[in-house]
Protein backbone atom coordinates (compact mmCIF):
# COMPACT_ATOMS: atom_id res chain seq x y z
CA UNK A 1 0.00 0.00 0.00
CA UNK A 2 1.99 3.00 -1.23
CA UNK A 3 1.00 6.03 0.78
CA UNK A 4 4.00 8.25 0.34
CA UNK A 5 5.61 9.90 -2.70
CA UNK A 6 7.01 7.70 -5.45
CA UNK A 7 10.58 8.75 -4.61
CA UNK A 8 10.17 7.31 -1.12
CA UNK A 9 9.16 3.99 -2.64
CA UNK A 10 12.33 3.88 -4.75
CA UNK A 11 14.53 4.83 -1.80
CA UNK A 12 12.73 2.27 0.34
CA UNK A 13 13.54 -0.55 -2.06
CA UNK A 14 17.22 0.44 -2.11
CA UNK A 15 17.36 0.77 1.67
CA UNK A 16 15.71 -2.62 2.14
CA UNK A 17 18.27 -4.23 -0.14
CA UNK A 18 21.11 -2.70 1.87
CA UNK A 19 19.51 -3.82 5.10
CA UNK A 20 19.29 -7.40 3.91
CA UNK A 21 23.04 -7.34 3.18
CA UNK A 22 23.82 -6.25 6.72
CA UNK A 23 24.22 -8.58 9.70
CA UNK A 24 20.91 -8.42 11.61
CA UNK A 25 21.14 -6.99 15.11
CA UNK A 26 18.38 -9.28 16.33
CA UNK A 27 20.41 -11.95 18.13
CA UNK A 28 18.82 -11.19 21.49
CA UNK A 29 15.14 -11.78 22.09
CA UNK A 30 13.60 -8.34 21.59
CA UNK A 31 11.06 -8.58 24.41
CA UNK A 32 13.74 -9.66 26.89
CA UNK A 33 15.95 -6.80 25.73
CA UNK A 34 13.12 -4.29 26.22
CA UNK A 35 12.34 -5.54 29.70
CA UNK A 36 16.01 -5.59 30.73
CA UNK A 37 16.78 -2.09 29.49
CA UNK A 38 13.36 -0.75 30.53
CA UNK A 39 13.11 1.02 27.17
CA UNK A 40 11.52 0.28 23.84
CA UNK A 41 12.50 1.97 20.57
CA UNK A 42 9.57 2.51 18.25
CA UNK A 43 9.71 3.92 14.72
CA UNK A 44 7.02 6.56 14.12
CA UNK A 45 6.13 9.08 11.40
CA UNK A 46 6.51 12.81 12.05
CA UNK A 47 5.39 14.10 8.64
CA UNK A 48 2.07 12.35 8.13
CA UNK A 49 -0.88 13.83 10.04
CA UNK A 50 -3.03 12.71 11.74
CA UNK A 51 -0.93 9.60 12.40
CA UNK A 52 2.33 11.33 13.26
CA UNK A 53 3.48 14.93 13.01
CA UNK A 54 5.32 17.63 14.95
CA UNK A 55 3.07 19.88 17.00
CA UNK A 56 3.42 23.54 17.87
CA UNK A 57 5.47 22.49 20.91
CA UNK A 58 7.86 20.71 18.49
CA UNK A 59 6.93 17.34 20.01
CA UNK A 60 5.65 14.36 18.02
CA UNK A 61 1.91 13.82 18.22
CA UNK A 62 -0.79 11.87 16.44
CA UNK A 63 -2.51 8.49 16.49
CA UNK A 64 0.64 6.43 15.91
CA UNK A 65 2.44 8.35 18.65
CA UNK A 66 -0.38 7.62 21.10
CA UNK A 67 -0.35 3.91 20.25
CA UNK A 68 3.43 3.79 20.76
CA UNK A 69 3.05 5.42 24.17
CA UNK A 70 0.21 3.05 25.05
CA UNK A 71 2.33 -0.02 24.32
CA UNK A 72 5.30 1.31 26.30
CA UNK A 73 3.03 2.16 29.21
CA UNK A 74 1.47 -1.29 29.27
CA UNK A 75 4.94 -2.87 29.13
CA UNK A 76 6.03 -0.63 32.00
CA UNK A 77 9.00 0.79 30.10
CA UNK A 78 10.12 4.13 28.70
CA UNK A 79 9.62 4.80 24.99
CA UNK A 80 12.13 6.25 22.55
CA UNK A 81 10.29 7.57 19.49
CA UNK A 82 12.45 7.24 16.38
CA UNK A 83 11.27 9.38 13.43
CA UNK A 84 11.24 7.46 10.14
CA UNK A 85 10.06 7.78 6.57
CA UNK A 86 8.39 5.15 4.41
CA UNK A 87 11.83 4.51 2.88
CA UNK A 88 13.68 3.53 6.03
CA UNK A 89 11.09 2.25 8.48
CA UNK A 90 11.43 -1.44 7.54
CA UNK A 91 15.26 -1.38 7.32
CA UNK A 92 15.34 0.24 10.79
CA UNK A 93 13.41 -2.76 12.09
CA UNK A 94 15.48 -5.35 10.24
CA UNK A 95 18.76 -3.95 11.51
CA UNK A 96 17.65 -3.70 15.13
CA UNK A 97 17.60 0.08 15.37
CA UNK A 98 13.99 -0.17 16.60
CA UNK A 99 11.94 -2.98 18.08
CA UNK A 100 8.60 -1.94 16.55
CA UNK A 101 7.35 0.10 13.60
CA UNK A 102 4.14 2.06 14.17
CA UNK A 103 4.07 4.20 11.04
CA UNK A 104 0.93 3.84 8.87
CA UNK A 105 2.24 0.44 7.83
CA UNK A 106 -0.05 -1.58 5.60
CA UNK A 107 0.34 -5.35 5.30
CA UNK A 108 1.03 -6.91 1.92
CA UNK A 109 2.68 -10.15 0.68
CA UNK A 110 6.03 -8.53 -0.12
CA UNK A 111 6.37 -7.03 3.34
CA UNK A 112 5.25 -10.25 4.99
CA UNK A 113 8.31 -11.94 3.49
CA UNK A 114 10.70 -9.70 5.43
CA UNK A 115 8.88 -8.67 8.64
CA UNK A 116 5.99 -9.87 10.80
CA UNK A 117 2.85 -7.98 11.78
CA UNK A 118 0.71 -7.66 14.87
CA UNK A 119 -3.05 -7.23 14.86
CA UNK A 120 -4.27 -4.06 13.14
CA UNK A 121 -4.40 -1.05 15.45
CA UNK A 122 -6.13 1.61 13.36
CA UNK A 123 -7.95 2.25 10.09
CA UNK A 124 -6.42 4.05 7.16
CA UNK A 125 -9.15 5.06 4.79
CA UNK A 126 -10.52 7.11 1.96
CA UNK A 127 -13.73 8.97 2.70
CA UNK A 128 -16.22 11.65 1.73
CA UNK A 129 -15.86 14.99 3.52
CA UNK A 130 -18.16 17.99 3.45
CA UNK A 131 -19.24 20.93 5.65
CA UNK A 132 -21.16 20.00 8.79
CA UNK A 133 -24.26 21.80 7.53
CA UNK A 134 -24.50 19.61 4.42
CA UNK A 135 -26.67 16.57 5.21
CA UNK A 136 -24.99 13.43 3.89
CA UNK A 137 -26.04 10.29 5.74
CA UNK A 138 -25.60 7.71 2.97
CA UNK A 139 -24.32 7.39 -0.58
CA UNK A 140 -27.74 8.21 -2.02
CA UNK A 141 -27.39 11.68 -0.50
CA UNK A 142 -24.50 12.36 -2.90
CA UNK A 143 -26.95 12.56 -5.78
CA UNK A 144 -26.62 15.89 -7.56
CA UNK A 145 -23.67 16.94 -5.39
CA UNK A 146 -20.42 18.23 -6.92
CA UNK A 147 -17.49 16.13 -5.70
CA UNK A 148 -13.80 17.05 -5.96
CA UNK A 149 -11.53 14.12 -6.85
CA UNK A 150 -8.03 13.65 -8.22
CA UNK A 151 -7.94 12.31 -11.78
CA UNK A 152 -7.73 8.53 -11.82
CA UNK A 153 -7.99 8.29 -8.03
CA UNK A 154 -9.39 5.23 -6.33
CA UNK A 155 -11.94 7.43 -4.54
CA UNK A 156 -13.86 8.14 -7.74
CA UNK A 157 -13.71 4.52 -8.89
CA UNK A 158 -15.19 3.31 -5.61
CA UNK A 159 -17.83 6.05 -5.43
CA UNK A 160 -19.08 5.18 -8.91
CA UNK A 161 -19.86 1.70 -7.57
CA UNK A 162 -21.57 2.91 -4.40
CA UNK A 163 -23.26 6.19 -5.27
CA UNK A 164 -26.05 7.33 -7.61
CA UNK A 165 -25.44 8.13 -11.26
CA UNK A 166 -26.40 11.76 -10.62
CA UNK A 167 -23.16 12.50 -8.75
CA UNK A 168 -21.19 15.29 -10.44
CA UNK A 169 -17.44 14.63 -10.35
CA UNK A 170 -15.05 17.55 -10.71
CA UNK A 171 -11.70 16.04 -11.65
CA UNK A 172 -8.39 17.77 -10.87
CA UNK A 173 -4.79 16.92 -11.70
CA UNK A 174 -3.87 15.70 -8.20
CA UNK A 175 -4.94 15.64 -4.56
CA UNK A 176 -3.52 19.10 -3.92
CA UNK A 177 -5.56 20.61 -6.75
CA UNK A 178 -8.77 18.84 -5.75
CA UNK A 179 -8.28 19.98 -2.16
CA UNK A 180 -7.69 23.56 -3.23
CA UNK A 181 -10.89 23.47 -5.30
CA UNK A 182 -12.95 22.24 -2.36
CA UNK A 183 -11.41 24.83 -0.02
CA UNK A 184 -12.23 27.55 -2.56
CA UNK A 185 -15.86 26.44 -2.63
CA UNK A 186 -15.77 25.13 -6.20
CA UNK A 187 -17.33 21.84 -5.05
CA UNK A 188 -19.69 20.83 -2.26
CA UNK A 189 -17.87 17.64 -1.35
CA UNK A 190 -14.39 16.15 -1.52
CA UNK A 191 -13.41 12.48 -1.69
CA UNK A 192 -9.90 11.91 -0.38
CA UNK A 193 -7.69 10.07 2.13
CA UNK A 194 -7.95 10.68 5.86
CA UNK A 195 -4.39 12.04 5.96
CA UNK A 196 -5.07 14.63 3.26
CA UNK A 197 -8.44 15.55 4.76
CA UNK A 198 -6.97 16.01 8.24
CA UNK A 199 -4.29 18.37 6.97
CA UNK A 200 -6.92 20.28 4.97
CA UNK A 201 -9.16 20.68 8.01
CA UNK A 202 -6.27 21.76 10.23
CA UNK A 203 -5.27 24.49 7.78
CA UNK A 204 -8.84 25.57 7.00
CA UNK A 205 -10.96 25.31 10.16
CA UNK A 206 -13.37 27.88 8.73
CA UNK A 207 -14.66 25.20 6.36
CA UNK A 208 -16.32 23.26 9.14
CA UNK A 209 -15.59 20.12 7.14
CA UNK A 210 -16.13 16.70 8.68
CA UNK A 211 -16.07 12.99 7.87
CA UNK A 212 -19.29 11.93 6.17
CA UNK A 213 -18.99 8.51 4.52
CA UNK A 214 -16.38 5.76 4.44
CA UNK A 215 -15.26 4.83 0.93
CA UNK A 216 -12.64 2.18 1.63
CA UNK A 217 -10.67 0.92 4.64
CA UNK A 218 -7.02 -0.14 4.53
CA UNK A 219 -5.91 -0.89 8.13
CA UNK A 220 -2.56 -0.14 9.71
CA UNK A 221 -0.50 -2.84 11.44
CA UNK A 222 2.52 -2.76 13.74
CA UNK A 223 5.71 -4.17 12.24
CA UNK A 224 7.87 -6.62 14.21
CA UNK A 225 11.15 -8.22 13.12
CA UNK A 226 11.04 -11.79 11.89
CA UNK A 227 11.48 -14.29 14.69
CA UNK A 228 10.44 -11.93 17.49
CA UNK A 229 7.35 -13.92 18.35
CA UNK A 230 7.40 -13.16 22.08
CA UNK A 231 7.29 -9.42 21.47
CA UNK A 232 4.63 -9.79 18.80
CA UNK A 233 2.46 -11.88 21.12
CA UNK A 234 2.81 -9.34 23.92
CA UNK A 235 1.89 -6.42 21.67
CA UNK A 236 -1.10 -8.38 20.36
CA UNK A 237 -2.22 -8.94 23.95
CA UNK A 238 -2.01 -5.19 24.61
CA UNK A 239 -3.91 -4.33 21.43
CA UNK A 240 -6.70 -6.80 22.16
CA UNK A 241 -7.15 -5.37 25.65
CA UNK A 242 -7.20 -1.84 24.21
CA UNK A 243 -9.91 -2.87 21.77
CA UNK A 244 -11.96 -4.45 24.54
CA UNK A 245 -11.81 -1.44 26.88
CA UNK A 246 -12.56 1.04 24.08
CA UNK A 247 -9.14 2.73 23.98
CA UNK A 248 -8.56 1.96 20.30
CA UNK A 249 -11.96 3.36 19.33
CA UNK A 250 -11.37 6.50 21.40
CA UNK A 251 -8.00 7.15 19.75
CA UNK A 252 -9.47 6.65 16.28
CA UNK A 253 -12.35 9.00 17.10
CA UNK A 254 -9.94 11.62 18.45
CA UNK A 255 -7.51 11.60 15.54
CA UNK A 256 -9.53 10.27 12.58
CA UNK A 257 -13.03 11.46 13.36
CA UNK A 258 -14.55 7.96 13.45
CA UNK A 259 -14.28 4.83 15.64
CA UNK A 260 -11.83 2.13 14.60
CA UNK A 261 -14.60 -0.44 14.24
CA UNK A 262 -13.71 -4.04 13.40
CA UNK A 263 -10.03 -4.42 12.61
CA UNK A 264 -8.34 -7.57 11.26
CA UNK A 265 -6.27 -9.83 13.49
CA UNK A 266 -2.81 -11.02 12.55
CA UNK A 267 -2.48 -14.48 11.09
Amino acid sequence: MNRRPFLHAILGAAATTLALLCTPAQAQDALSQVMQTKKIKIAVPTDYPPYGFVGLDLQPQGLDIEVAKLIANKLGVAVELVPVTSANRIPYLQTGQVQLVISTLGKNPDRMKVIDFTHAYSPFFQAVYAPKGLAIKNFADLGGKTIAVAKGAMEEQELVKAGPASMVFKRYEDQAASTAAFVAGQTQVIATSVSNATLMMQKNPQLGAEFKLLIKDSPNFIGVAKGQDALRAKVNEILLAARKDGTIDKLAQQWLGRPAGDLPLSE
